[in-house]
């Protein structure tokens, strides 16, 4: 009896406020299961960034690039799940956050939502859908590239079209309907990324396998700076920075829940992770490229994709549908402050009103993305800042204050010193991470021309 009623009150005490602006009211639906929440997870961890990892490897080479990559999957499912239970604690309260923002407003206090996790969340987010507009573009021209003889597009081209599809997308009203879609992006970056394995393992035992070199190119402070870089890249692959929004989803009472999506993410997260970078570096070494996928296209000597068509075709098409559903997942907070900011939430929410600024604002984001995703295609150095940027300060850093401003831990323990510990670490490496992957893009900006070939 005492236990239900115990229930009873949490369900009411993890009821959302009455009063909630058109962002939370529209975007952010309540309605989700553990379930779908685990495919949203899934989506905005496990995307076309890893294929970025056989180059973070190369990088830091085998012994330091594996422990990089162990580490961070450890101390992220740490700190997503320590967000979670920040966010439990205040549900429970009767505070449930829907928002990063708010979350660090009310642990915090209000210049930190306003001035800090705010700015950086767009940041990372916006960030992430200019790099999957990118990867998209690459893709759609490896797939023309393998369809036709003719070269006569650039890759700025095949950008704006992958943006063009993007700006259908992005019309999709709220994170929960979403659901189906995470479900077969889920299905797709496995099956790619065993595409990419299996090419990988392919080509490392084929006769036009290129020499396997696995030093660390570089010398003293280039190779330092590489080294950061490639820290960077991982913490962009491992990256999440919208775990609120993505709990928000989830409908009341929310304890729990979150951990079984995190454990469906992790699943998969430790199947492709590991298996794509591991088996790219060990085919390519220190020669691995911005995405593995570009490795695999064209053979330096006779200029011949070094696989199969009808397998590369295969990957790239895979690879093309699901970095449009993660470039969704990562549009759902610039969606949400649009809403808020210029919907009306005392109206419906397919009302004349509502629907054309959400027309015209959607897609005027998507467009500025695809400008920049074409004037700067450097996806391995575009997913570096992102990391040093948003995804080390969110999702290394902040989860560790939260948990030890929220529950105050005892400074004497274990826990306590555990949180700091780590949280230091990683504001350094963000630091440093940062420095690098801005030299790096200037490096490359300054040799790039915006109708080259790339």
């Amino acid at each position: 009896m005492d236990e239900s009623i115990g229930v009873e009150k949490e369900e009411q005490s993890n009821h959302l406020p009455k009063q909630l602006d058109a962002g939370a009211l529209f975007v952010l639906k309540s309605r989700g299961s553990w379930l779908h929440c685990g495919y949203h997870l899934t989506t905005s961890i496990v995307a076309p960034a890893l294929l970025s990892l056989p180059l973070a490897l190369s990088l830091l080479g085998w012994f330091a690039g594996v422990v990089c990559l162990t580490v961070a999957a450890m101390v992220t499912f740490y700190s997503y799940n320590l967000l979670s239970l920040v966010l439990d604690h205040h549900a429970h309260l009767g505070h449930r956050h829907l928002r990063f923002r708010d979350m660090a407003t009310d642990v915090l206090g209000p210049g930190w939502g306003k001035y800090f996790v705010g700015p950086i969340q767009f940041g990372l987010c916006y960030g992430a859908v200019i790099a999957c507009i990118l990867l998209g573009g690459q893709s759609l021209k490896n797939i023309y590239m393998l369809s036709s003889t003719s070269r006569g597009m650039q890759l700025y081209q095949f950008v704006i079209i992958f943006g063009v599809l993007k700006l259908v997308l992005a019309q999709i009203p709220s994170f929960h309907n979403l659901r189906h879609i995470n479900l077969a992006s889920l299905i797709l970056s496995l099956v790619y990324s065993a595409c990419a394995t299996a090419g990988s393992i392919y080509i490392g035992n084929s006769n036009m396998a290129p020499a396997k070199d696995y030093s660390v190119n570089g010398r003293g402070s280039n190779r330092v700076f590489g080294s950061f870089n490639a820290i960077s890249i991982i913490a962009t692959t491992y990256g999440n920075g919208i775990i609120p929004e993505i709990q928000a989803t989830i409908a009341a009472p929310v304890k729990g829940k979150m951990l079984k999506g995190l454990l469906v993410c992790y699943g998969v997260v430790m199947t492709t992770f590991f298996s794509v970078g591991i088996s790219g570096y060990w085919a390519f070494g220190n020669q691995a490229k911005g995405t593995i996928l570009q490795n695999f296209m064209v053979d330096q000597d006779h200029h011949n994709p070094l696989l199969p068509t009808w397998l590369l075709l295969m990957t790239n098409v895979f690879t093309l549908l699901q970095v449009a559903a993660v470039s969704v997942v990562y549009l759902q907070p610039t969606n949400e402050a649009l809403e808020k900011k210029f919907s009306d939430a005392t109206i419906e929410q397919f009302s004349l009103r509502n629907v054309i600024p959400r027309l015209f604002f959607r897609s005027l984001s998507v467009a500025m993305a695809t400008l920049i995703a074409a004037m700067f295609p450097f996806f391995g150095d575009i997913n570096a800042v992102i990391g040093a940027f948003g995804c080390i300060p969110l999702d290394f850093v902040l989860p560790m204050v939260f948990y030890n401003v929220t529950f105050k831990p005892s400074k004497k323990g274990l826990l306590f010193w555990g949180n700091t510990v780590i949280a230091t670490i990683f504001t350094v490496l963000g630091v440093l991470g940062a420095i690098s992957s801005i030299r790096q893009i200037i490096l490359d900006a300054n040799t790039y021309s915006l109708f080259a070939d790339v």
